[in-house]
């Protein structure tokens, strides 16, 4: 039944997305700066890299994930070295009340392409689908549609964890806003945070070669 394999696609991209990582950071951040609109899309923008991940995997692209898996440390690195720089430029920054901008404005799009390709940093992700499909029994189906409408459902899931997050860090924002020193408090503990999670990404990723 579809709605079977959608509600599990939903309770697999809850899983994925709501665990506390720099995504939830930047979404919260991106959403206490420039508004309920912006953060949602840079959540989104994670949901969707969860989404191509899903779809990889179930389709037993075995070729391009290994290609991907090839890279991942390279990838890794990458987008270690981009949380960094991103944590060092929030705690750097200059206290400012920023006005929300509208879904068209390079903004919006920006977060929304920034947590795409930062997900998309991490191919093991790949794996994970390839073992809960395997659990789930949807690439035993031989379904096409099995897997469109459990794909269908991750990215819905992981969807309304941001939609959540957001929602719940908007209710927020005009207290933070409220003054300059409580925005650079924030900014200084995000960015803390971010570069705490980018200094890790790069130790994991070197202790490969070591």
């Amino acid at each position: 039944m579809p709605w079977e394999w959608i509600s599990k696609g939903m309770l697999l991209g809850l899983s994925i997305a709501a665990p506390v990582g720099p995504i939830s950071i930047l979404c919260i951040r991106t959403t206490i700066t420039r508004g309920f609109r912006t953060g949602l899309y840079s959540g989104l923008g994670a949901a969707t890299a969860d989404a191509i991940y899903g779809i990889l995997a179930g389709l037993g692209l075995t070729a391009l994930t290994a290609a991907l898996m090839n890279y991942n440390i390279i990838l890794q690195v990458l987008g270690g070295l981009f949380i960094c720089c991103f944590g060092i430029r929030s705690l750097l920054r200059v206290p400012s009340r920023e006005e929300p901008q509208s879904p068209a404005s390079p903004g919006v799009l920006g977060s929304y392409a920034m947590t795409f390709l930062l997900t998309l940093s991490n191919p093991m992700t790949i794996m994970f689908f390839l073992g809960v499909f395997g659990a789930s029994g949807v690439l035993l189906s031989h379904k096409l549609t099995d897997m469109v409408f459990l794909v269908t459902g991750v990215f819905l899931g992981s969807a309304l964890w941001w939609v959540l997050l957001s929602g719940a860090a908007a209710l927020l924002r005009n207290k933070v806003l409220e003054g300059p020193f409580k925005l650079s408090l924030f900014n200084k503990m995000s960015g803390g945070v971010l570069f705490v999670f980018g200094v890790v990404t790069l130790v994991k990723s070197a202790a490969v070669f070591l």
